[in-house]
């Protein structure tokens, strides 16, 4: 089990000392904010298979964790809403890493009249052990990182960050899912496991495992394709897809009927009323589509009425839902 952690610390201390461009696609735009200036490196060292934080998350001065410091790009972004002094705090393994980090934000401050280093406090830790005191952070966030650990290690992280959130506080993720069966000779493989490719899991039972640790909300922002692991490139017969998916995991309470999920489903209510109420919280305005957790759509198709449409997923969710 050590041998591929220390993959892992082995690869982002060359990637620190020499960026890779190449080493990880980006499937998102970066911010574009007035008076944001991020630095050429920071820019060549956005490692990640998406976004994580939506700035709607960032609302009041809110206490930011990010596990996997990279280039800061994302910490310089996140400081842009929070100007205080250690208001977002800066996780990584590798001391190379956070070095090269250090810079890139001093190269920031010089580059950002509006920001200074001292709101950033980089840490050496790692998600397993995260070095931050119980229910003190409002929104926590990792970009293509659970993706490495096995089952009992994921476990621990995703119990490390409940942990440290706040009541209502939000754990944002982007990682590689994949609903394809994975080789065991690729999920063993240490360095493709370091990429943060063959640990890739199916979504319900990357979601399964979110929820298992006390995660009452899930809401899926966006699902993209992200990468192919092919037979000329790869030891597989078969291609593989392995897409990228944006997750906010809530710490709310797990509801008696079990959390709610959000997949990006709406309901349409069209019939002779001006509106429906389901006597369950959701009421569904005429011709007015609703953003609907899984639970919810389940239940309303269960009243087998003609005049609600009830969409698929589409693996995207941008709030004003129903729970």
């Amino acid at each position: 089990m050590e041998n591929y952690l220390d993959t892992v610390k082995n690869l982002y201390k060359q990637v620190a000392v020499n960026p890779d461009k190449g080493l990880c696609c980006t499937t998102t735009p970066i911010w574009q904010l007035p008076e944001l200036s991020i630095p050429k490196k920071m820019l060549d060292m956005n490692y990640g298979c998406g976004s994580t934080v939506n700035p709607r998350d960032l609302i009041n001065n809110p206490k930011i964790l990010y596990v996997g410091v990279g280039g800061g790009m994302e910490l310089l972004q996140f400081s842009y809403f929070n100007r205080n002094e250690n208001a977002v705090i800066g996780i990584d393994p590798v001391e190379e890493m956070l070095a090269v980090c250090k810079e890139n934000l001093n190269d920031a401050e010089e580059e950002n009249k509006w920001f200074k280093s001292e709101f950033i406090n980089l840490k050496l830790g790692d998600a397993l052990r995260l070095p931050v005191e119980d229910e003190s952070i409002d929104v926590a966030a990792q970009n293509c990182l659970f993706n490495i650990f096995h089952k009992n290690e994921l476990e621990i992280a995703l119990k490390e960050m409940y942990r440290v959130l706040k009541p209502h506080g939000r754990l944002t993720l982007s990682d590689p899912v994949s609903e394809f069966p994975m080789p065991d000779n690729l999920k063993n493989d240490e360095r493709l496991r370091a990429l943060c490719l063959s640990g890739a899991i199916p979504l319900q039972k990357y979601i399964d495992r979110i929820t298992s640790v006390g995660f009452g909300t899930i809401e899926i922002r966006a699902k993209r394709p992200y990468r192919i692991l092919d037979p000329f490139h790869y030891d597989t017969d078969k291609n593989i897809l392995i897409e990228s998916v944006e997750i906010c995991a809530i710490k709310d309470p797990i509801p008696k009927d079990g959390p709610c999920l959000f997949t990006g489903k709406s309901a349409i209510y069209f019939g002779k009323e001006d509106a429906f109420d389901d006597k369950n919280g959701h009421l569904l305005i005429k011709n007015q589509p609703l953003s609907i957790c899984d639970k919810t759509a389940a239940a309303i198709k269960n009243l087998g009425r003609d005049d609600i449409y009830i969409s698929e997923s589409t693996y995207f969710y941008d709030g004003g839902g129903c729970c």
